[in-house]
């Protein structure tokens, strides 16, 4: 599914230490479903926009500015755009339509001016009564896309596409034996050769912890049955965990949290490293919360170490030497019944309001063995109420030597924006970027987008107005 994102007008540049932020005009969000930043190519950057009754394609040049604006002809019958993959010469738009009543998914190539290029029917599924909920989900190297859905909460149907050539690579359906999808699946991944790999998290909820393993199924071409091989965590439960396909070493590898007794706190952390072709030779570490580091999260003295809740894997960065780093955010919601609000849901005639909390940060380093090569803790606070917690949590921002970590220090209409930089060996920075005070922004870190190593656009949304924000360091 495409991502929702950004565009932006060339205002005054602010000039804040090292960085130069510029804003945009306002763009009134009207009937936008959705929007997404395709990227830069020949000298223009192009925006996607989905707006109920049409497809437009806007390009702004160096300084911002729009300079053209096209609407595109996906097709007549209610085409649902599924995703959108860009390369440095083109972009191709994957979606789905009705045709005489069958179901179809087709590619489109368009060239960087938004001329169409190309079109190829990639499946007709024929006639189906219900449109199933399609999953988009993109390689490392963007050069493979896989789109599946599940029939029954059993059956997969899987389509891997070759985006350079828009040619399917394969199309399997698949009933993985005593799969209980929606209380089972984990992830689904796709590699740079088009492999498709389903996760499940089998037994997490039984009282034996020697029952719960992760259970991989593996589909790809030439394969007429899914390769099938199984993890088990030992006297461990998965408290939450997130699994990648490492391509450069060829190996699946998996972060995450683990429980003991208490399936609701996390007390330590695990590390998972194997390859696809020998599944049984496989590598499973754990390392628990030391007193120290569980103290100087919780910001008081723990003398009984009971591990940590309401904590959250956000991102894995995998490490060249096929070691990661694992990022984590403590973050929880609470529902709170109100007498008088205008900013409610309702269940049952109770009115609530729900609170978010995004608080601290910790990024755990592993070597390609599973040892800890450092650990941090990096500390903010962030409380929002009825916003789906948008404008919290963090954008993580990579360049060849550090890490940084972007954020709102505080989730209201004046602001100040803060990032953490962290260097490969654990040691940080935090500093101030800018002010958002008289500046009439609600920057969204969580939907940025960084275009190179030295930039970022952030969207900024603000009673029903859309602002755009580049930040160049």
């Amino acid at each position: 599914m495409y991502r929702t994102i950004f565009l932006f007008f060339l205002l005054s540049p602010l000039v804040l230490s090292a960085q130069t932020v510029m804003v945009s005009e306002d763009i009134l969000l009207k009937n936008d479903i959705a929007y997404e930043i395709i990227g830069e190519m020949k000298d223009r950057l192009l925006l996607f926009r989905d707006r109920v009754t049409a497809f437009e394609i806007q390009a702004f040049d160096a300084q911002m500015r729009q300079v053209w604006s096209k609407e595109l002809n996906l097709e007549k019958k209610s085409p649902k755009v599924l995703g959108i993959i860009p390369s440095r010469e083109n972009f191709t738009i994957i979606y789905r339509h009705r045709l005489r009543n069958h179901l179809v998914l087709k590619a489109a190539r368009y060239d960087p001016a938004a001329n169409l290029r190309d079109t190829v029917t990639l499946k007709d599924y024929g006639f189906l009564f219900t449109t199933p909920l399609f999953e988009f989900v993109k390689s490392e190297d963007k050069s493979k896309v896989l789109i599946y859905y599940v029939e029954n909460q059993q059956t997969f149907h899987a389509v891997s596409i070759d985006v350079p050539t828009m040619k399917v690579l394969w199309d399997k359906t698949f009933s993985p034996e005593g799969m209980n999808f929606w209380e089972e699946f984990g992830q689904v991944m796709v590699d740079n050769e088009g492999t498709m790999r389903v996760v499940l998290e089998k037994n997490r909820l039984r009282l034996r912890k020697d029952d719960q393993n992760y259970q991989i199924f593996e589909m790809g071409a030439g394969m007429e049955q899914p390769l099938t091989y199984s993890v088990g965590l030992q006297d461990k439960n998965t408290y939450d965990a997130y699994f990648s396909y490492d391509n450069l070493n060829k190996r699946i590898v998996a972060a995450g949290l683990y429980s003991e007794r208490n399936l609701d706190r996390a007390m330590g952390y695990f590390y998972l490293n194997f390859s696809p072709q020998d599944p049984d030779n496989y590598l499973l570490t754990f390392e628990p919360f030391d007193d120290e580091f569980v103290t100087n999260l919780v910001g008081k003295n723990v003398e009984n170490n009971r591990g940590i809740n309401e904590t959250s894997i956000q991102q894995v960065v995998l490490r060249r030497d096929g070691g990661l780093l694992l990022i984590a955010e403590r973050n929880r919601q609470l529902e709170r019944r109100m007498g008088n609000t205008n900013r409610v849901f309702f269940d049952g005639g109770v009115r609530y309001i729900v609170d978010y909390y995004y608080d601290d940060m910790f990024i755990i380093s592993v070597h390609p063995d599973g040892k800890t090569h450092w650990k941090t803790i990096l500390h903010k606070k962030q409380y929002s109420q009825d916003d789906n917690g948008v404008y919290s949590s963090f954008f993580l921002f990579k360049t060849p030597t550090n890490l940084r970590l972007l954020f709102n220090d505080e989730i209201r209409y004046e602001n100040t924006v803060s990032e953490y930089v962290v260097n490969g060996l654990g040691e940080f920075e935090r500093k101030s970027l800018l002010s958002t005070e008289n500046l009439d922004l609600r920057l969204r870190f969580r939907g940025a987008l960084q275009v190179s190593a030295q930039e970022l656009i952030v969207p900024s949304e603000r009673r029903n107005r859309l602002r755009l924000v580049k930040l160049q360091y």
